[in-house]
């Protein structure tokens, strides 16, 4: 039974392992100019690492990888053992969700007190409206401590966000939430959100700021819309074209 216990959580661990591993290539790949997408392609083909759970974003969240590693981390300490590797997959996850505050804080001049920030996605992932362990609603927590009206939309988690959330605003869709904002925060990748006519997006919003936290679009595309636009691990900023 134990043995079956350890294989639970080794399995879901690794996972998340693997998840912190490619944010933290993707800080890297920021700093020096690499796409951390190209990064990840390159990886995937190798057999031994396979494609799977390289996608830089905003950390896992839910209801079994934070658990099933801070359980995994707590039973190591009780045994007299020093899990410093799942300690530092808990401290990238954390600093993946600081990246969209301090990004955002970054675009708009160290200030976010009275912005007008939307989430787009408040599940922890597509396609469920779990709102377990979210990174949208930490992002959103943490925007609200410094003062930002922070407004949300995810096609089927609203009811739970609410009620997580209740200083949450709610808009009907992906155009509604646009509308006057200084900034979006893409938290979750919806296949609604990668159709979006974002020329529309762009024209409604007083800003034309998009942190996509999940690498849904494509930089080139946003620099030819006119978007100030940053991605994960992408390699540059993006601001109107530049």
């Amino acid at each position: 039974l134990r043995t079956a216990e350890m294989i639970k959580y080794a399995s879901n661990a690794f996972l998340a392992t693997k998840i912190s591993f490619i944010n933290e290539i993707a800080a890297i790949c920021e700093k020096l100019g690499a796409d951390v997408q190209e990064v990840a392609v390159g990886m995937g083909y190798d057999k031994r690492i396979g494609p799977h759970f390289l996608n830089a974003g905003l950390g896992y969240g839910g209801s079994c990888f934070p658990k099933d590693v801070k359980a995994l981390e707590h039973m190591a300490l009780v045994h007299g053992s020093h899990p410093s590797l799942l300690r530092a997959v808990m401290d990238i996850n954390r600093d993946a969700r600081r990246w969209a505050v301090f990004t955002l804080r970054e675009l708009m001049n160290g200030r976010l007190d009275q912005r007008r920030i939307g989430i787009m996605g408040l599940a922890f992932k597509p396609n469920t409206d779990d709102i377990r362990e979210s990174p949208a609603l930490e992002i959103a927590r943490m925007l609200q401590s410094e003062g930002a009206l922070v407004s949300g939309y995810d096609p089927v988690a609203m009811t739970g966000a609410g009620r997580e959330n209740p200083h949450l605003h709610l808009a009907e869709d992906p155009y509604e939430l646009a509308e006057n904002m200084d900034a979006l925060v893409i938290c979750t990748e919806w296949n609604e959100f990668k159709q979006l006519d974002l020329g529309r997006i762009k024209t409604s919003m007083a800003k034309p700021i998009i942190v996509d936290g999940r690498n849904i679009y494509e930089p080139e595309q946003m620099a030819r819309l006119g978007f100030i636009y940053r991605g994960v691990g992408r390699g540059a900023e993006t601001e109107n074209g530049v």
